[in-house]
Formats: structure tokens, C-alpha cells, sequence
């Protein structure tokens, strides 16, 4: 860590978000929110091992994440919550806040105005529609329910900066195509399917459905009993170990010991004349780098 200050040059938040990748940009959203806890419970000074336990990400990764924002920090101090946050918040786009309408007033939209956590991490909910004439001029948390056939023509007295659909499928695209014409530049969709939307236009999805799947497969892998076996990559069989064998084109015969008692054989003495050498060609022996089988 080094001694925190303003980024070098003067460089805003809108300057450094195109070299940000979007994993990191994930894990700074998750940074912000360890950091508003932490600023409501009067903590000024955080080292980077405590608040990467509390993000649940290891210190090395968080040092590398932070080091997008600029210089930040104290070296053998931490880093300071309140600055650090404002960074964050900076280069997410929020210093500013942001305008949402919800589109949809049924059970989850209902929830979503509700939540009192948007608000306090930059996000105000001014406007909400419907087609449903029975939720039509009710009151949810303070706004009152508007008719969705006439989005286009109030979404510029509203100035949203960001749409959430809480509709059925079969009225998503429809709802998106309203939005894109009437200039939303982002769009977060609760509905499963996918929509389709110009080039400049943001759209996310969040599939509770595919979420719950995936937390079913998780539990199941970790009830799933342990494989005694192994297949191997790219055979599509099965490894399995068995005992070492003694090959017999390997096997050695143990060395014969001389008889007692039997006589030897003398040789004659070698002879003293120089002896010529027949000239051959040298080769190697056939069995070199070959495979011996059975």
C-alpha cells in the first residue's frame, strides 16, 4: 500500500471504468458495501486483510482490485473508509446517484420499492407503472402506481437514468422496446428471458430460477460420494492401478558361483605380439528406444 491521494493528473472515475475488467468491477460493488457497514459502525481505518475476510476475497486480489482507482491507502496504517468508499463510489457511477422507474406493481415489484436499501447506496425509485387497472392510482412506499401505456410520454419529467422489469415473460420485450425508444440507456430485468436491445443499451438479467438451480447442483455435488475411480482425460476409460508384474525380458539371472573342488581351466599366457585390430563398422544395438512386449 502507499499514501493515499487524489489520482494522479486529475483523472475521474469516467476515465478509469474502460480499463476496469467486469470481475473487478463485481468485487468493488462488494468492497462498497463491506465499507458503508463498516462507515456506520464508526470504523475509520481498515487494513486490507480485514476487509478482504470481510469481502471474502484474499488480500492479494484486493490490493490488485484497488489498484484500478489509483493510489490508495498507508503503508502499515490501512486504508481510510471514508475516502475509500467516495473512490468506489466514484468509479461505479454513483457520486451522482441514479433515477429508477420499476416497471410492474405485482408481488416483486411491490417488494423491490420497498427495499430502504437502495436509497442509501444511491438509487431512488421516482416512478412506478403498471397495466393493471386494479393497482392503477394505489400507493407503494410513496409513489403512486402509473399506467404503463403512457411510459413513453412521462419517462422525460421522471429523468430515470435506469429501468428494473418486474413483468411477466410475455411482456418483457415489449416493455424494453418502450423503454429503448424513449431513451433509457440501462435495464435490469428480472424476467428469465432474454431481450433484445440496441448496442448502446445495458441490459442485465437476474434469473432467480437459475440461481436456486445452481445452489441445487452445489448441494448435490457435495452430498455426491467420492468416485473410487478416475477416468482418464481424453480415453474415456477407466484408470485403474494394478500390481507390478515381472517382465521376463527384464528378469536377470542371478550370477552362477564357481563349484569347490572342480578344477579350472587354465588359459595361455597372452602372447606378447601386438595384436591387429579387424577393422569393422560400429552399430547399435537393435534394441535401442524400442518397447519391449511380452
Amino acid at each position: 500500500m502507499t499514501e493515499q491521494h487524489e489520482t494522479p493528473g486529475g483523472v475521474s472515475g469516467k476515465a478509469l471504468q474502460r480499463d476496469i475488467p467486469q470481475a473487478t468491477v463485481t468485487r468493488l460493488a462488494t468492497y462498497l458495501r463491506v465499507l458503508a457497514g463498516l462507515a456506520d459502525e464508526g470504523v475509520a481505518i481498515v487494513s486490507s486483510e480485514e476487509l478482504a475476510v470481510a469481502a471474502g476475497v484474499n488480500s492479494a486480489k484486493l490490493r490488485k482490485d484497488l489498484s484500478f482507482l489509483g493510489p490508495n491507502g498507508v503503508r502499515g496504517v490501512g486504508y481510510d473508509v471514508a475516502k475509500l468508499r467516495t473512490r468506489i463510489e466514484d468509479v461505479l457511477g454513483l457520486s451522482q446517484g441514479h433515477r429508477v422507474v420499476l416497471i410492474g406493481a405485482g408481488n416483486l415489484g411491490r417488494a423491490l420499492v420497498g427495499y430502504g436499501g437502495f436509497g442509501v447506496r444511491g438509487f431512488t425509485v421516482v416512478g412506478i407503472f403498471d397495466n393493471d387497472s386494479a393497482v392503477i392510482g394505489q400507493s407503494y412506499a410513496g409513489l403512486v402506481v402509473r399506467d404503463v401505456d403512457r411510459l413513453t410520454e412521462q419517462i422525460p419529467a421522471l429523468a430515470p437514468t435506469i429501468a428494473v422489469l418486474a413483468v411477466p415473460d410475455e411482456a418483457a420485450q415489449d416493455v424494453c422496446d418502450r423503454l429503448v425508444a424513449a431513451g433509457l440507456p440501462s435495464i435490469l430485468s428480472f424476467a428469465p428471458c432474454e431481450l433484445r436491445a440496441p448496442a448502446h443499451v445495458e441490459v442485465r438479467r437476474v434469473d432467480l430460477a437459475m440461481e436456486l438451480q445452481m445452489l441445487s447442483f452445489d448441494a448435490a455435488r457435495n452430498d455426491a460420494p467420492a468416485l473410487p475411480e478416475v477416468a482418464q482425460a481424453g480415453s474415456g476409460r477407466i484408470a485403474r492401478r494394478v500390481p507390478a508384474q515381472n517382465h521376463p525380458a527384464l528378469t536377470h539371472p542371478a550370477p552362477v558361483e564357481p563349484v569347490r573342488g572342480r578344477p579350472t581351466r587354465r588359459t595361455a599366457p597372452r602372447s606378447a605380439t601386438p595384436h591387429t585390430a579387424t577393422p569393422h563398422s560400429a552399430t547399435e544395438p537393435s534394441t535401442k528406444g524400442s518397447v519391449i512386449t511380452p
